[in-house]
């Protein structure tokens, strides 16, 4: 073990411990201490879901990448493994950044991710050099392989970067092949995907270029994923320096869900959507469960907003819930876990109640919680705006509200007690049924996570108010009828 790697583990062993339960999400992963980004690793290795994720021990800001490691059994309870990886050689000297995972024949586990290097260029300024790199290990511990790097700027096709070139993500291919999707940037500053393939894991070529943005969908493809579902391709992505397209792609760091199908190596488009349309939302990552299912991950922060960590915090960065993948009527549609069920407890229901201005329902409230509501107009006149408050104190609350005449629904934070002036609020189109909505609603002390009739869409947002702060209040301009659902959720079961 290098001494870097060492160094890493004493430190998230002491100083983890000073962080009380309390001061965590109940059923989010964060780090063990310190800085959370990207999701790694993602997936099922000897009967347990692993997960690694881009790590910094040693601060609450983003510095020199580790990867952090988690194993779990049913993707809500976490049990923390010691880091990885550590930025300790002459090819990842700049960090160990984002990649993924995977079982080899052998029993062994494969670590894929991307080396960084800084080097100045002939014009006096410094960048990133990066290539890909490969580690083996048992499920804990993991060496890096003699070879590395085993994709490097020789490997890249002409047009496209060798600076931005990184996030592997490694599957099977049906011939029991391996393949690899990687990020990358084209001449003309705009995202691509690129497809390398290898016989036993550790000799790569290059394969393919398989899908790019063409300037339309931003200027960097990082975190691709690629699989199949329900008889369709599917490759999620973070674009970076996205331009907002209407209400479904908003400004910044992306998400994005392309649908179709591959042939002969390359991506042929059915449809383009958002993955997330909230405010923390980003570099999701797949794997696929023993039961055939396909779950995604995503890391519950967005870099815009990483100003938002709170004084004297210890640890920064969350995970999301993970959620159940499907496609209906040619859209990727998201819902939580269905192993979220079996930690429910205390129920609290309500059929029908008339609501004309803003009310509370006894025994609806709490910071951790699986909530469903459905509206409905209460009259023929219907309804202008309905609106759920929630984490809601006397000075402190956020919100989500639908507009049934704009099929608009708005998440915001604006009053959740944050000090920096960043985005607080976004919106997206919902599909319009007569002023009928169904929102599913997960909160989790520092997060909200909203899935719309039934997972079409998804909005996640994290907050800082103070634990106190657990009303929930509902409030219409005009008369609905609102039905509630809300369970308790208790993960020591």
């Amino acid at each position: 073990m290098s001494e870097v790697l060492q160094k890493a583990r004493e430190y998230e062993q002491k100083y983890s411990a000073f962080i009380k339960p309390e001061e965590r999400p109940v059923f989010h992963l964060t780090p063990r201490v310190g800085w959370m980004n990207d999701p790694n690793g993602f997936c099922v290795y000897k009967d347990e879901y692993h997960l690694f994720y881009q790590y910094h021990p040693y601060n609450t800001k983003w510095g020199p990448m580790h990867w952090g490691h988690a194993v779990s059994r049913d993707f809500l309870r976490w049990k923390d493994l010691p880091a990885a990886i550590g930025p300790d050689t002459d090819y990842d000297c700049a960090g160990c950044f984002s990649g993924s995972a995977i079982e080899m024949d052998d029993g062994r586990q494969l670590l894929m991710y991307t080396g960084v290097t800084r080097q100045k260029g002939e014009d006096g300024v410094y960048r990133d050099l990066q290539t890909q790199c490969l580690a083996v290990g048992d499920g804990v511990d993991y060496e890096k392989v003699a070879a590395n790097p085993v994709l490097t700027g020789e490997d890249v096709p002409q047009g496209f970067s060798v600076n931005d070139f990184r996030d592997p993500k490694i599957f099977r291919n049906p011939d029991g092949s391996y393949g690899c999707v990687v990020g990358n940037r084209t001449d003309d500053g705009s995202g691509a995907l690129l497809i390398y393939r290898s016989e036993d894991g550790f000799q790569w070529k290059f394969q393919s270029i398989l899908d790019r943005s063409y300037n339309e969908f931003g200027r960097m493809w990082e975190c691709p994923d690629s699989f199949r579902l329900e008889g369709q391709d599917v490759i999620l992505t973070s674009p970076q320096d996205m331009r907002a397209l209407g209400l479904e792609f908003h400004s910044g760091n992306c998400t994005l869900a392309l649908l179709g199908q591959i042939e002969d190596g390359k991506f042929l488009r059915d449809n383009v959507q958002a993955i997330d349309y909230g405010l923390d939302f980003y570099a999701p990552q797949t794997l696929e469960t023993e039961d055939g299912r396909r779950i995604m991950i995503a890391w519950m922060q967005n870099w815009d907003t990483t100003g938002g960590c709170p004084e004297g915090a210890k640890w920064f960065g969350q995970m999301t819930t993970p959620r159940e993948l499907t496609i209906r009527d040619g859209r990727l549609i998201q819902n939580p876990v269905r192993e979220l069920e079996a930690f429910r407890g205390r129920r609290v229901a309500y059929k029908n109640v008339a609501v004309n201005e803003e009310v509370s329902l006894t025994g609806v409230y709490g910071r951790v919680l699986d909530m469903t509501v459905t509206v409905k107009p209460g009259d023929d006149k219907g309804y202008e705006r309905f609106r759920i408050k929630f984490a809601k104190g006397s000075q402190h609350y956020s919100s989500v509200s639908y507009r049934p005449g704009a099929s608009t629904l708005r998440m915001s934070r604006t009053h959740a007690g944050f000090n920096r002036d960043f985005v607080h609020e976004r919106k997206c189109r919902v599909r319009n049924q007569n002023g009928e909505i169904k929102l599913r609603i997960l909160l989790d002390r520092f997060s909200a996570e909203i899935f719309v009739n039934d997972g079409e869409q998804a909005l996640t947002m994290t907050f800082y108010t103070p634990q106190t702060a657990d009303g929930i209040s509902f409030e219409c301009d005009g008369q609905a009828l609102v039905s509630v659902e809300k369970y308790e959720i208790v993960t020591a079961v």
